[in-house]
């Protein structure tokens, strides 16, 4: 008899057995059984791995408001980290855990959203106009949560809605029950956050959501819901973000594999998997990861500012990680984290929370997003008897659409367009350029983790790369080139701290003929410094690829803007000489712009939308830092200290 037999026998007679969690991991025969006391931490860095003994040593509950560690905006509900500590481990055969498991339904009263549809509509409608409409960001993640009352003991209620998950749901990445003693968690997550096994680093995001009511979804609907642009740009905009977060965490960037077609029993996913490899402390790649744009947005900064203005209250676990902590054999860490989502929390008391969000982008609709977070919840609903149940169930033979050749050359042709950089397999050194090897760049990033991801890129060209925040005051001299990188808002605002910062910043790099690449918002700043204030665009570039002329050549390149300047000639004289730039032929947009030791570019060179990108790139520095250059001469240029007048 295991563990787990005892375990339930306590519960079955009204006693608690103590802190413990059954899982599930993907597709296993097994379920794996933790038990150990529960402690609170403060901090990711707190929770603990106390040796290197080979196994799982600690599964952590990691709420919302730990993105503060960040410095980043949340509604604080005050949530705790809590850590169990596995003194005990065990795996029970998927047949066995099943029959082991109460079979009985769960009884709920008092079923509802706290935030109804039509205020839902509301705040998707608000958020597209006053947030995305306005250049704050590509797409923000807005939730709301179902409540209602269990009227079974909170615990039994959890391990027969696991019964019902692990029979009727599919596709998840883990499946499980969580008790703590102050709550109870149980869901069937399709998403994994982060994992570390053997260095190596993975990421799945997943994004874009095919509904469907029958055992077997629609292969007519399925195809057309690929070839949505609306979903499409979803996954595009999902996978820059990750791809901004390996960027951190892996010493040489993420790779794209996929992508793949998630099933599960109400709902179909598109899902890509990034690969790294790094050498950092699980702790911090948990921390440097905090949260998945799947359930944020991006950029992820300002998708948290954008989340504490519009959503009523806390987060609480919606949106955190489950993380199981550990090493190998070889005294390794490890680390394995699905997205709390599709997840229910229990109170001691029977309280029942179920907080499901929807994405939006520039093509959504209140209506279709409303309709998303219900498709979202039906899976765990139903395991708690507050909704239909899937025709068919997850665990029998029905076929696989995604091994469909028609589904498999839609998946495929999502790769078409997007940079091989990203894609492909990179040996060290094989896009160095001689005229750029060892050159030196400071990237100054104006919130937009982008500029990581542009890192990459330019240390493959052979560049040594500093990143410096905007706010972070030090000298640029010593440096053969500052880029000033992307950032949300108005570049327009006159008052706006991080604005006035930049500003003045490329202000002094032109006047000390400093070479200076721009890339988005500070293509902006610079184009409006030259004269050419930036005008919002009737509709905004978010996650929008285009093929552009630039100086001549047509590049494909992908835009995140709401912003942009506007010119009616290719020329322009500027107190810092003739200025060449590159507009668009339509309605004058300036894509790009050159002149004597400075260039800036509206588009994003490093974004996986972007297949010319390194192309660009190359062309660009090679005419800023010709091969005759010598040491750029001190001009006294720094990234000022931002006042923080108006600030809260």
């Amino acid at each position: 008899m295991t563990h787990l037999h005892d375990l339930l026998a306590a519960v079955s007679g009204g006693v608690d057995p103590g802190p413990f969690a059954l899982v599930r991991r993907a597709d296993a025969d097994q379920l794996e059984l933790f038990t150990g006391p529960v402690r609170t931490v403060d901090r990711l860095g707190d929770i603990p791995l106390p040796d290197d003994r080979p196994g799982p040593r600690t599964l952590a509950l990691v709420p919302y408001r730990q993105i503060t560690e960040r410095g980043f905006a949340c509604v604080d509900d005050g949530v705790p980290l809590e850590c169990l500590l596995v003194t005990r481990h065990e795996r029970i055969g998927l047949a066995e855990a099943l029959a082991a498991l109460p079979d009985r339904p769960v009884r709920t009263a008092d079923a509802a959203f706290d935030v109804t549809d039509d205020d839902y509509a509301a705040t998707v409608g608000r958020v597209l106009a006053e947030e995305i409409g306005r250049g704050e960001g590509a797409n923000f993640v807005i939730h709301r949560t179902l409540t209602a009352t269990v009227q079974d003991p909170p615990l039994v209620a959890a391990l027969a809605a696991l019964r019902r998950l692990l029979l009727r749901e599919r596709g998840a990445y883990w499946t499980f029950v969580v008790h703590t003693g102050a709550r109870v968690l149980v869901g069937a997550s399709p998403e994994r956050h982060v994992s570390v096994d053997d260095g190596l680093i993975m990421m799945s995001p997943i994004s874009g959501t095919f509904r469907h009511a029958g055992a077997t979804a629609d292969r007519a609907a399925l195809l057309r819901f690929l070839a949505d642009p609306k979903e499409v740009e979803e996954l595009y905009m999902v996978l820059d973000e990750e791809l901004k977060m390996m960027a951190t965490v892996a010493e040489h960037g993420g790779q794209v594999v996929g992508p793949y077609l998630k099933e599960m029993s109400h709902l179909a996913h598109t899902e890509y998997l990034l690969a790294g490899r790094g050498s950092r402390d699980v702790r911090d790649v948990l921390r440097e990861t905090m949260f998945a744009p799947t359930v944020t947005g991006s950029p992820m900064e300002n998708a948290c500012r954008v989340i504490a203005r519009h959503e009523r209250t806390g987060r609480r676990y919606y949106a955190g990680v489950l993380a199981l902590l550990g090493h190998d054999d070889a005294g390794r860490q490890t680390l394995d984290a699905p997205i709390l989502i599709r997840t229910a929390e229990i109170s001691p008391t029977g309280a029942l929370r179920v907080p499901v969000g929807a994405t939006l982008v520039r093509h959504s609709t209140a209506a279709g997003e409303v309709a998303e977070t219900h498709a979202k919840a039906a899976g765990v609903l139903a395991a708690l008897g507050l909704g239909p149940e899937a025709p068919g169930g997850g665990r029998g033979p029905a076929a696989r659409l995604a091994d469909d050749p028609d589904v498999r050359a839609a998946l495929a042709a999502r790769n078409a367009p997007l940079a091989r950089f990203w894609l492909d397999q990179r040996a060290p050194g094989a896009a160095v350029l001689p005229q750029l090897a060892g050159r030196s760049a400071l990237i100054v990033d104006g919130e937009d983790t982008f500029t990581g991801m542009l890192a990459h890129q330019l240390r493959a060209l052979g560049l040594v790369v500093t990143l410096m925040p905007w706010h972070a005051p030090g000298p640029c001299d010593g440096y053969d080139l500052v880029v000033v990188g992307p950032g949300p808002g108005d570049p327009g605002s006159a008052t706006e701290p991080k604005m006035t910062a930049l500003r003045g910043l490329l202000t002094d790099l032109l006047a000390g003929g400093r070479p200076t690449l721009a890339v988005c918002l500070g293509h902006q700043l610079l184009a409006g410094l030259l004269g050419l204030p930036p005008h919002r665009r009737n509709a905004p570039y978010q996650g929008l690829q285009r093929e552009v002329t630039l100086f001549g050549t047509p590049r494909r390149v992908g835009f995140y803007a709401t912003f942009t300047a506007r010119a009616d000639t290719d020329r322009l004289d500027t107190a810092y000489g003739q200025v060449e730039l590159a507009r668009d032929a339509a309605d004058g947009a300036v894509h790009a712009l050159r002149g004597r030791g400075f260039a800036g570019v509206q588009f994003h060179p490093e974004s996986v939308l972007s297949p010319d990108g390194m192309a660009v790139l190359a062309d660009l520095l090679t005419r800023l830092l010709p091969p005759d250059r010598g040491d750029p001469a001190p001009s006294g240029a720094a990234v000022p200290q931002p006042s923080t007048a108006g600030r809260a």
